[in-house]
């Protein structure tokens, strides 16, 4: 049997081919093709997504490449492969934590340099980045599971139930999560509005 799609939303691509069964009749999935699909449809946007969450456009590629490579390597354990691109982004969301942790390890132990930014010299331009720079450090403010959850709401656009997939919690959770993290961006947003006034 052929599953309709590996694919979610938009994108419509026909699903990985059954090569043959295993010992026990269950279908083997060609998981070259499959994972060759989702790089095509879905890189982009799970590196955007790794990159709220660890803010760090070099260390989210890897992030994203190392989860295509996990999910790859446990393709054969998968019992649905239509539910790949929601292990995907399982996988993205907990290597970007393994990686925060790695991050804070090595920021108690050397000191790190200053990051150099690249500021247009046009005063809207500058208000703009400086809009981004508020946001995306009320968003660094949250605790961590806030900030995901808000992550994949707002930004990746995924439902509820996508969410709890993603973060392996219940969507009572994730509503509670979303509610505490959309008070917090709105208290500290107000504060950097109230700062500029």
């Amino acid at each position: 049997m052929r599953p309709t799609s590996v694919l979610t939303h938009a994108t419509v691509v026909p699903g990985p081919t059954v090569t043959h069964g295993d010992s026990h009749g269950a279908p083997a999935w060609d998981a070259d093709q499959a994972l060759e699909q989702l790089y095509v449809a879905h890189w982009r946007s799970l590196v955007r997504l790794a990159v709220l969450l660890v803010h760090d456009t070099g260390i989210a590629e890897e992030v994203v490449q190392d989860a295509f490579i996990a999910v790859h390597d446990r393709w054969h354990r998968l019992r649905d492969p239509d539910r790949a691109l929601a292990y995907l982004r399982q996988t993205v969301v907990n290597r970007s934590r393994s990686a925060l942790r790695h991050r804070a390890v090595v920021t108690r132990h050397v000191a790190r340099g200053t990051r150099e930014t690249n500021v247009s010299g046009s005063d809207e331009d500058a208000l703009a980045i400086e809009r981004r720079d508020a946001v995306l450090a009320a968003m660094r403010s949250l605790p961590d599971r806030q900030r995901e959850v808000m992550s994949l709401r707002y930004y990746a656009e995924l439902s509820e139930g996508e969410i709890a997939d993603a973060l392996g919690i219940s969507r009572g959770a994730v509503k509670s999560h979303a509610s505490r993290g959309a008070a917090a961006l709105r208290t500290s947003l107000a504060d950097y509005l109230e700062e500029r006034s």
